[in-house]
């Protein structure tokens, strides 16, 4: 077991390295890692600064950012009066459905922005253009995102005729 536990410490690593590397700080991927590969998807903040040797200030200050940004969400221990963090089966299915309202509010301040710079200018240019490519990316997300739900709904349904 002591093998399995370190394979997994491994992978946990691995991720958060390469999540570092996409733009997220060191210690808000290391704990995602780290829900992510747990079996049940939940860890107080003692087990987490446990598992990854780390201070609870340190988890605390990770999941400040990592609740801010839906990737975990905060709850009660049942009976206690300690958190525990919970990462979501679908988190990059929420996460992508939540950045619709960011991209929408980008692309109403990108328009004000054009109208303020001027269309005709150079920067009005940039900013319509802007605006113009989050709303290709808006359609094309909801376009996507529908998509995965039939294929989750598709692959749910064989898994359910499987285990007869």
């Amino acid at each position: 077991m002591a093998e399995r536990d370190q394979e997994k410490a491994d992978f946990v690593e691995r991720f958060a390295a390469d999540l570092v590397v996409a733009g997220m700080a060191r210690m808000p991927a290391r704990i995602f890692s780290c829900l992510m590969a747990e079996e049940s998807g939940v860890l107080t903040s003692a087990e987490l600064s446990e598992r990854l040797r780390i201070s609870p200030a340190a988890v605390s200050g990770a999941m400040r950012y990592l609740t801010q940004v839906g990737l975990v969400s905060k709850e009660r221990e049942p009976g206690s009066r300690r958190d525990r963090y919970r990462v979501l089966n679908d988190v990059w299915f929420e996460s992508l459905t939540r950045r619709d309202e960011i991209i929408v509010r980008w692309i109403r301040v990108l328009k004000d922005g054009e109208s303020i710079v001027g269309a005709g200018t150079a920067a009005g240019r940039r900013l319509a253009e802007s605006a113009e490519f989050f709303e290709f990316m808006i359609d094309e997300l909801h376009g996507m995102l529908g998509r995965w739900r039939v294929e989750r709904a598709r692959r749910d349904a064989a898994a359910g005729e499987g285990a007869h």
